[in-house]
């Protein structure tokens, strides 16, 4: 499903409408001077979107640390060296 293209200015004069589609169901992409600007998208689906996204980011997160950690495995910390830096003992 692609989004329904719409100007900015023409977004600002029909706000209501635009915001009745996308209550509907109905993504919306809004462009300035040719450049898409943004996206309205339903807020359940924008709450599904952070939530793949914060997934996203965390995968990124673990991977630039295994890549880290291949180059120099000496900065790889042992179960007792991270409770100390978290103060997880009792």
């Amino acid at each position: 499903m692609f989004p329904t293209k719409i100007k900015s200015g023409e977004a600002r004069a029909k706000w209501r409408d635009i915001l009745d589609q996308v209550f509907a169901g109905k993504d919306m992409l809004i462009e300035r001077n040719g450049k898409e600007i943004a996206v309205m998208i339903p807020a359940v689906d924008y709450k599904e979107i952070r939530e793949v996204l914060e997934d996203l980011r965390l995968a990124r997160e673990a991977e630039k640390a295994y890549q880290e950690w291949k180059e120099d495995p000496s900065i790889m910390l042992d179960w007792k060296e991270v409770e100390a830096k978290l103060a997880l003992k009792e």
